[in-house]
């Protein structure tokens, strides 16, 4: 049996996958992840409940349900548990994980409603009363990591890692942890319960305070290969350009400067920028037409608020050992070729709140399998807060990049595929949106001729998409810079508002 009183390691649920790290400062009191094939210690009431296929499974579907365990005793802890809705016979139905029970009847619960919304709630003899509620989009057959912490008198609730829901209240202050289902059918796994007090392991660079509005952040924003973040301009002149020549003239000059483009401006293929820019559309709809920006050995770029509307090669190109791009709040539309590629040992680049508009290649990070002395050891880069709006695939394409953090986004009927590691690339994608994405994530099969790489997903939504293959371990973000991440559920709205040009 799987189900322990001490454990000698932290447990962690992550979209479905168990991760097991070192020990942690709070106890874990329970785990149990049915592969033992028995739910010993477990107690039900109502409902028929078995464990088949290494979970524990609730299929009656005519009444409550519910399944409790551990110690009255316990008073301050959370429970996590990944939960699979399996049916809701009616509207209005639910799943839910449990704390704090004193019997069948009495309890905190978290439910999951078949009318998309994630309620936390408390039940006393049978009445129940909800004390806060959120939008959550609730999909028979997907899992959710469900987590409810219950601390003093302080409630709240996180799906896939992200809070949703919180309160406070006084009528339980100890009680059991446990599962249940109103008129619904489910599977529960990977059940962790854990005093509170617990925290991932410390990161081997202390994360700081947030970027400040208006600031670079992820990767673009850390201090390495002798600069701070990413400042472009900041301290030069400013200018402003609205003819080709003005526009060449302005990239190819030396030392800082603040470039204004107004207007739409036809530029040729891709044209070098030199280090220490900053270039910004101003006024209506400013446009690069036919061609793109190129960065050869540069560094400290800002490219904001502009469409590049037919490139007749790539957009953006971040290449040959560039380092710290902040390429933010763009609309890509109809490239030849990408729409951004960071290749050629190109590092410290962020690429956020862009808008790719039905492309096709939207984002190439290493340019080929053959690139591994160039390449290893380098491209790090952050993409978060992107529409990939109907665009057919790479979003990324990786290889040998880490890490590579995809979170945030919003993915929107990708024709082949959203995301592929491939070629021992390490990729962390995270609270993102995939709707309607055949393909969410390829890792451990490769790509094309592409050999395998690394892919860790978590707290991802996924809305008629299949699922996100996975593989390996990858390097956490946090070690470089701090983050803060949304709930999945609330990033097509936000990304919609507030992605590409003319949305600063």
């Amino acid at each position: 049996m799987r189900v322990r009183a001490a454990l000698t390691a932290l447990v962690t649920v992550v979209a479905g996958v168990v991760l097991v790290a070192g020990s942690a400062s709070a106890a874990p009191l329970l785990s149990d992840d049915f592969a033992d094939g028995d739910a010993a210690g477990w107690s039900t009431s109502g409902g028929s409940w078995s464990v088949s296929g290494g979970a524990y499974r609730q299929s009656g579907l005519s009444s409550d349900a519910r399944a409790r365990v551990g110690s009255a005793a316990w008073t301050d802890y959370t429970v996590r548990a990944r939960v699979t809705p399996a049916a809701f016979n009616g509207a209005n139905r639910f799943v839910a994980v449990v704390a704090r029970a004193q019997s069948a009847t009495s309890y905190y619960y978290v439910a999951l409603r078949s009318t998309n919304a994630v309620e936390l709630k408390r039940l006393v003899n049978g009445t129940a009363t909800t004390l806060d509620t959120a939008p959550l989009t609730v999909t028979v057959g997907q899992s959710y990591v469900v987590t409810l912490t219950v601390a003093g008198s302080r409630l709240s609730a996180a799906v896939d890692g992200a809070e949703l829901v919180s309160a406070s209240d006084t009528r339980f202050t100890a009680g059991q942890a446990g599962v249940a289902t109103y008129y619904a059918g489910a599977a529960f796994d990977d059940v962790v319960v854990e005093t509170v007090g617990s925290a991932p392991p410390t990161p081997t660079v202390p994360p700081t305070e947030p970027p400040p509005a208006g600031a670079a952040d992820g990767f673009a924003s850390v201090a390495a290969l002798g600069l701070s973040g990413t400042t472009g301009g900041a301290g030069g002149p400013t200018v402003t350009v609205d003819t080709t020549a003005e526009l060449l003239d302005a990239i190819d000059t030396t030392g800082p400067m603040t470039i204004q483009v107004s207007g739409r401006i036809t530029i040729s293929s891709k044209q070098g920028v030199r280090p220490n820019k900053t270039i910004v559309g101003i006024g209506a709809a400013p446009t690069i037409a036919g061609g793109g920006f190129d960065f050869y050995r540069s560094s400290n770029v800002i490219v904001r608020n502009l469409t590049f509307v037919g490139a007749e090669d790539d957009a953006v190109n971040v290449g040959q050992e560039s380092h710290h791009i902040w390429i933010d709040h763009n609309t890509f539309v109809a490239p030849v070729d990408g729409s951004i590629d960071i290749v050629r040992g190109a590092d410290y680049v962020t690429v956020s709140w862009n808008h790719f508009a039905a492309t096709d290649k939207s984002m190439l990070v290493s340019h080929s399998d053959g690139a591994a002395s160039s390449d290893v050891g380098h491209l790090r880069v952050t993409i978060h807060h992107n529409f990939f709006d109907r665009s057919r695939q790479r979003h990324p394409r990786v290889r040998f990049g880490e890490p590579v953090h995809v979170y945030n986004n919003y993915f929107l009927d990708n024709e082949l595929y959203g995301v592929a590691s491939t070629m021992n690339g390490g990729v962390l994608v995270e609270g993102n949106y995939f709707s309607g994405v055949p393909f969410p994530c390829f890792s451990a099969g490769g790509y094309a001729d592409s050999g395998p790489g690394r892919l860790v997903q978590r707290a991802n939504v996924f809305v008629d998409s299949g699922p996100c293959e996975v593989a390996g371990t990858v390097v956490e973000p946090r070690t470089y810079y701090p983050y803060t991440l949304d709930s999945a559920a609330t990033v097509p709205a936000r990304v919609t508002a507030g992605a590409g040009a003319g949305k600063l």
